[in-house]
Order: C-alpha cells, then structure tokens, then sequence
C-alpha cells in the first residue's frame, strides 16, 4: 500500500527506501501487519520532515522579503562598517549594556540592518525591558533568521538578508503579552522615520541608497600608559572607538624612532591615539577606561616596562579634556589611589612604525602589563 504517491522528494524517498528495507527485514521474523505499521510509520516521518523543510524554506531562507521598502544589496555594495560596528556584526561580539544611541530611543520609525539597510523592526513593536539593549516582542515579516548560538544554548538572531549578527532571541520572561524579545544589539541598527504608516504595520520608507556613518564629528583623545602595545589592544575593543593607534609624544624633534625613544634621547612618551565617537562615548569615559587599564600608581613605569617613555599622562586637547582627567584624579585619590599620571597639553602626535601596530591582534597574544581592574 501506498498512502504518499509521489515519492520524488528527497526526504520522503530516504524514508521511503528505508521503510523497504525494514520491511523486507522484518519480513523474516514478523507478520505482514508488523512490517505495513512499520512502513507507515516511516512514512509518517517523511511528511514531518517535508513539512519541517517547508518551514525552514518559509522561516529562515535568507533570501525572504523583509517587508516593503526593503533594500536588498549586492555583498560589494554593504555600507562600510566602523571597527567597532564589525566586532559587532560580522564578529558576534556584543555592546555594553546601556551604550547604544537606541536602549532608551522613541522615535517613530524603522530600524534597519547598519549593514545592508534591510528593514528590520518597527517602533511599534518596541519596549523597555530595561535589559540594557533594545527590544523588540516582534519583527518585520522574514526580516530575522534565527540559529542556535555557539554555546549551544541561546537562539542568535541575524539579519535574513546580510547574515548580520543582531543580538538573541529570549522566550518566555513577561515583558510583553507576545512574551518574546528580541534583544538587539544598538550598533547592529541604523533608523528612519515613518514617512506614512499604512495598514498592518506595513511601512512605506524613504532610504538612502547607503546610510553612511556621518565621519566628520569624530574626536582624538591621547593616552600614555606603559608599553602602547597593551593601551592600543584595550581602546580598540571599546564601544564607540573608530581606530587606536601607537605612536609617540610629548618630546622634542620630529619623526622619532622607536630606537631613539628607548635610548631616552627624545623626551617622548609611548602613546596611543584613539579616535572616537562622541555620540556612542565621552572623552570622560574613555579617560576613566583608561585609568582602569593600567596602573596610574606606578611612577616609574608600567609593569616590568620602567623608563620615562613609560610613564602615565592624558595628553588634553582642551580644558574640557583636562577637566574631566582632573575630576577622575580626584575621584581616585579619595578612593586611596596615590595617583602620578601627568595632566599634558597635547602637542604633535607622531605614529609609530607599523610594526608596531595592532601588535596584539596580529600576534595573537594577550597583554603582559596591561588588564582591566574596576576602579570607580
């Protein structure tokens, strides 16, 4: 008997060939009413798994629509991502709670993929879960793909269009009468307004063929502490830092080299240079991040690394800059931190050779003198 007639499926003939096989097995040792439950049995099962296919097909298959006024973009066409915005979506790391420019955002509007501008959550389905990060209780039809997490445990959430990482998908806590969040990572997103809400949700966009990181509001910030190997590993795994870069200040004469910095001749510190967001991160907090990183007790150097190219200093670009360094200081001498880092003007900042550059990304070492300790 055969209840499934059309066996040109993948699944159902697999399942199909095996029942046979079973039952010419079973045939030997039981009655044919045993091997016919048996085959059916199997039969069964290949339906489950061809509805099973159907569904990943509808639910998962990147290539889906998400919505109207969705952008769908060649991979050589995808907006130009920071180094922080790639840590994030193509390398699955995840912002620090309370970061991101959307936690507490209420505009009306669309969020999109930063990446390819696909059409991700609406900001009706947007809710304070206090979590830290946005949160959404519902998507843009086929806009998400769901996966199971690398640990095995957790359900990743990406971007159906670009394979973006998003953030995770969490069931079951009560924040909301669809009892689901979709935690989302701020950076991962780009936003805009309704132009005209139509019914179900549905939204009609006007997009940028690319929605490019305004570049011009970017700010640099100089910090000294021991080797600029390990200051630079640190700053640029922070949120809202553009580039960290290892170079030289404070001394006299022009392009010094590493040689002439050791041999003391120049008066330079090892310094790093980080280039930085204002609108994901304050100077204040990026000073106060670099006081946790190293040792501003130290007076003589950092770590097994003495001489005076070692020495602690916040190079300031204003009196803002210098303010804030000044009011952390405080804050830390009245925690008990004997404090010595210097409060500089910051004068030419000279790149180090390139050798020297993203040392410990390149390496794949960790720092030897450098590590975070909560101190305010």
């Amino acid at each position: 008997m055969n209840p499934f007639p059309h066996e040109s499926n993948l699944s159902y003939s697999l399942c199909g060939g095996l029942a046979k096989r079973i039952r010419n097995i079973s045939a030997h040792y039981c009655s044919s009413a045993y091997h016919e439950l048996v085959e059916w049995c199997f039969r069964a099962f290949a339906v489950i798994l061809l509805l099973s296919e159907f569904l990943l097909i509808l639910f998962f298959s990147p290539n889906c629509n998400a919505g109207e006024g969705k952008i769908i973009m060649n991979k050589d066409n995808y907006n130009k991502l920071s180094r922080s915005e790639r840590n994030v979506i193509l390398h699955k790391s995840t912002e620090p709670p309370f970061s991101g420019k959307y936690c507490k955002f209420s505009s009306k509007g669309t969020y999109l993929c930063r990446q390819c501008n696909a059409p991700l959550y609406n900001s009706t389905d947007k809710f304070d879960s206090s979590c830290g990060w946005p949160s959404f209780d519902d998507e843009i039809k086929g806009a998400v793909k769901r996966i199971i997490d690398s640990d095995g445990r957790r359900t990743e959430i990406l971007c159906a269009n670009c394979g973006g990482h998003l953030g995770h998908l969490f069931a079951g806590e009560g924040f909301s009468k669809k009892n689901i969040r979709h935690c989302v990572n701020s950076i991962s997103m780009s936003f805009v307004p309704f132009k005209e809400k139509l019914k179900e949700k549905r939204i009609l966009l006007e997009v940028p063929k690319k929605v490019e990181k305004e570049k011009k509001g970017l700010k640099k910030a100089y910090f000294a502490g021991g080797c600029f190997w390990g200051i630079e590993y640190y700053m640029d795994k922070k949120n809202g830092v553009e580039s960290a870069v290892s170079g030289y200040m404070g001394g006299s004469g022009k392009n010094p080299t590493y040689e002439e910095v050791c041999a003391k001749n120049t008066g330079h510190l090892e310094v790093v240079e980080v280039t930085y967001d204002p609108e994901l991160i304050s100077f204040e907090s990026l000073a106060k991040y670099f006081f946790e990183i190293h040792d501003p007790t130290q007076s003589d150097g950092q770590g097994p690394d003495k001489g005076p190219q070692y020495l602690s200093a916040v190079f300031y670009n204003d009196e803002s800059e210098r303010n804030s360094t000044k009011k952390l200081i405080g804050i830390l001498k009245s925690k008990k931190f004997q404090v010595v880092t210097r409060v500089i003007p910051a004068t030419t900042f000279w790149k180090a050779e390139e050798y020297h550059q993203n040392y410990y990304r390149r390496t794949q070492k960790l720092p030897y003198c450098h590590t975070y300790r909560k101190k305010f």
